[in-house]
């Protein structure tokens, strides 16, 4: 990420100096995407520090849940900056202004080389982590909105309408708003407590009744920490006579290997102490 943000912070001055001096809204355009990507990596190695606190006092998870906060400030700040590019390219259809097709298309190059290196670099991280994802799909985003900047620079140059510029900064709009999506919904999953991506809750119940010498489960929940550490915990009814600490440990083995969840807390039962019905996988019962 560090190599990511030198990348960055050159091209945005390049092409936030080009942009002014060419009249191009699609540079002006990258550029801002440019600054949310540089701001998005900072917060983002900030955040990761925080993650390597241990826990203490109150927060007993750690700082942990900090990438999740990150990711979802990245998430939202590109709709704004997204909304911000498309109220400009609009204002500009009715008079698209003259553009330097040589400067933007120059400049437009030299952005896709730059964060096409830097989403190259990115991409050899942990792909799970939705901190680092969120900073590599700003960077995807990016490469392909200077694509966008070099069509509307040759356009320019090949005598076509520069009523172009503000299409391709629309375009590029577009394109960052569809890229805040996964960093918005993952880290409301997490904070909303919702169960891992992918992982079928009711599975996990039936899973554990299935269990020799398991009657029922209840109180069952399962949830996100943050990206990658997943947690259980529930209440197992077992029959009466059984041994308690042995199916615990079976149950845990079985949720680490089948499920991937290595956090758990169960709290075992005896069919007599309850008194209750076989209810398999009941969340909140």
């Amino acid at each position: 990420m560090w190599i990511a943000l030198g990348i960055n912070v050159g091209l945005l001055v390049a092409e936030a100096i080009g942009g002014i001096i060419t009249g191009s809204l699609a540079l002006l355009a990258d550029a801002g995407h440019l600054l949310s990507d540089a701001g998005a990596i900072v917060l983002a190695l900030i955040a990761a520090r925080l993650a390597t606190l241990p826990a203490a006092g109150r927060r007993t998870f750690g700082y942990q849940r900090s990438e999740v906060l990150a990711a979802l400030v990245n998430g939202l700040t590109l709709v704004v900056i997204s909304i911000v590019i498309a109220v400009a390219a609009f204002g500009r259809f009715g008079d698209p202004p003259e553009i330097d097709g040589w400067g933007v298309l120059a400049l437009g190059l030299a952005g896709l080389a730059g964060n096409v290196a830097a989403t190259l670099v990115l991409a050899r991280g942990q792909r799970e982590d939705i901190n680092l994802e969120g900073v590599l799909r700003h960077s995807v985003a990016d490469a392909l909105g200077s694509v966008g900047v070099v069509v509307a620079g040759a356009v320019v140059l090949l005598g076509g309408s520069p009523v172009v510029d503000p299409i391709v900064g629309l375009l590029i709009a577009v394109l960052i708003l569809a890229s805040s999506w996964r960093l918005i919904k993952e880290p409301v999953d997490v904070l909303m407590e919702a169960a891992p991506a992918g992982l079928d809750v009711d599975g996990v119940g039936a899973a554990i009744c299935e269990e020799e010498g398991v009657r029922s489960v209840h109180d069952l929940h399962v949830w996100t920490v943050t990206a990658g550490f997943g947690a259980i915990a529930a209440h197992v009814v077992v029959a009466q006579g059984s041994d308690r600490d042995l199916i615990r440990r079976r149950l845990e083995l079985l949720l680490r290997e089948r499920f991937g969840i290595e956090h758990t807390t169960l709290q075992m039962e005896e069919e007599a102490d309850q008194g209750l019905l076989r209810v398999e996988n009941a969340p909140g019962a």
